[in-house]
């Protein structure tokens, strides 16, 4: 009897549990939504959205709302912008099991073929096998082993800015596509027009356009997808067709050209040839599988291609505006590194001016403005306001790097900010990394190897190079013009600058070490 009485009470005590679990969940939806601006029936902000530079206005309208959690609806689809470091750590740090998520993004995932690409996928266990086989490959220790690629690019990087000192852009891509191939692949590139760069350039600047959210149409109305492309109107169906078979090609044949090398046995150590090997002696983790590993290292292009140059490019647009921050650095680099050598990374610690100016580039000119979008997967609550499911999560990185209580005059290349009166990095001031590498459970997990490689590129260009604002046929100081492509990562638009070796001996020590084997 007392047997009974107990299950009884338990079952009541469950019973209470669940009851007031529902009742709690149903109770968010009598609380209001967060502050928005005004919209029209049905349509709501469609005619609303900014169509570029975004962040700038997601900032203004929460700045004009007092909020820092916006709320938009677009046709349908809710749209939460955080606008704030708080709101994005309480949301998708703190409850990171239901922000995790990704938006269904049907011209990507579907119609584009990028489902191959884990930034863009759903969470689950799918995206956990390619996280984790990145994660496995790239964690900071791990990612050591791969310095010696960042370093041979930048080496090449010096050489072809001797070379050909005016396209700034396209010296910077052709370096930041030498260190992916090298990393992912294994692939050594010809020192013009590379057939492997190329390929990837060629689809992955599809991506840029696509992943802004807004772009188009059919990523709201996801109806849209079955549209024939012959239909008025459809004409996003032939663009997608087209950037299908780029993206296909841009996976497909470098990693056939790495089985190939591995093969022959004249593969330098590299992410494609290291999982293969696990996978060949049956690592017990079902992320070494050779759809994933194409998968992995195809999303490494996508994911550090344009970034790395959008760093680089933006530091030596600071730098030229800055010719105080470029002296300091200069003099702090010639006190450390000995004659007739180029930086390493083994001079990094004592480098700590050289590491404020990357983590101010970072901060100053956020390569990702709103990151990746993410997905709510249930009704949350946020401050008193009702956050619907399937919301599609907006974090503002550029307000958040750009917050002025958090970082005085903003808008100020400064990497003193990041020096204490020592001359050390200060670990008083918020390290960017809080916002610029995105958030949560889907932070890039390649940060340490992207900031490694421009870290190197940024210490050996001021090593060597007078960095300078050009000058026109009639001696008149061409300024530059900070206009930037606003896109899912924001790129400078080509700028003139004058780069020159700064000695003989600086020119000849960058000829004497391009294209040289460092492995």
């Amino acid at each position: 009897m007392l047997q009974l009485d107990t299950l009884a009470i338990s079952a009541t005590v469950v019973l209470v549990f669940l009851y007031l679990k529902r009742k709690n969940a149903r109770s968010f939806s009598h609380l209001p939504l967060p502050p928005g601006p005004k919209g029209l029936p049905v349509i709501g902000n469609l005619r609303d959205m900014p169509t570029s530079f975004e962040w700038q206005t997601y900032h203004k309208w929460s700045k004009e709302l007092n909020t820092d959690v916006l709320y938009l609806n677009v046709a349908g689809t809710s749209l939460v912008v955080l606008d704030t470091s708080e709101a994005a750590t309480e949301l998708l740090e703190k409850r990171s099991s239901i922000y995790s998520g990704r938006a269904r993004m049907p011209m990507m995932n579907e119609l584009m073929g990028w489902s191959f690409n884990f930034g863009f996928m759903a969470y689950g266990e799918r995206w956990r096998r390619h996280r984790r086989l990145m994660h496995h490959s790239f964690h900071p220790s791990a990612a050591l082993r791969f310095r010696p690629h960042s370093l041979k690019a930048s080496h090449n990087l010096l050489n072809r800015f001797l070379d050909n000192p005016d396209d700034i852009i396209g010296n910077l891509r052709h370096m930041a596509g030498e260190t992916i191939m090298s990393i992912a692949y294994g692939l050594q590139v010809q020192p013009h027009d590379d057939p492997y760069i190329n390929t990837a350039e060629q689809g992955v600047h599809p991506l840029v356009a696509a992943g802004v959210p807004g772009a188009f149409l059919v990523d709201a109305l996801p109806f849209l997808k079955y549209v024939p492309e012959w239909f008025p109107g459809a004409g996003f169906q032939k663009k997608a067709k087209a950037w299908k078979k780029l993206a296909r090609t841009m996976i497909e044949v470098p990693f056939a050209a790495a089985k190939k090398n591995i093969a022959a046995g004249v593969s330098p150590p590299c992410f494609t040839s290291i999982s293969l090997q696990k996978m060949d002696e049956g690592t017990p983790d079902d992320a070494y599988r050779e759809d994933i590993i194409q998968g992995t290292a195809g999303t490494m292009y996508a994911a550090g291609s344009d970034t790395t140059v959008s760093a680089i490019a933006s530091c030596i647009l600071g730098l030229l505006d800055k010719p105080e921050v470029l002296k300091k650095a200069r003099q702090e680099l010639d006190s450390v590194i000995k004659p007739g050598h180029l930086p390493d990374f083994d001079d990094e610690p004592a480098l700590p001016y050289i590491t404020a100016i990357v983590k101010e580039t970072l901060r100053w000119r956020d390569v990702v403005p709103i990151a990746v979008p993410h997905l709510l997967a249930v009704e949350d609550e946020y401050k008193g306001y009702r956050l619907p499911a399937g919301s599609i999560i907006i974090p503002n990185a550029w307000a958040m790097l750009h917050d002025e209580d958090i970082y005085p005059d903003p808008f100020t290349f400064n990497p003193d900010r990041f020096i204490d009166k020592d001359g050390n990095i200060d670990k008083t001031v918020r390290d960017p990394a809080h916002a610029c590498w995105g958030f949560g459970r889907r932070i890039c997990p390649g940060r340490y190897m992207a900031f490694s490689a421009i870290w190197i590129a940024v210490a050996s260009i001021i090593a060597t190079f007078d960095i300078e604002k050009a000058i026109d046929d009639n001696g008149n100081i061409i300024e530059p013009t900070h206009e930037y492509i606003s896109a899912l990562v924001t790129m400078p638009k080509p700028y003139k600058c004058s780069l020159k070796p700064r000695s003989k001996e600086a020119e000849l020590l960058i000829r004497s070490v391009a294209h040289q084997e460092i492995f």
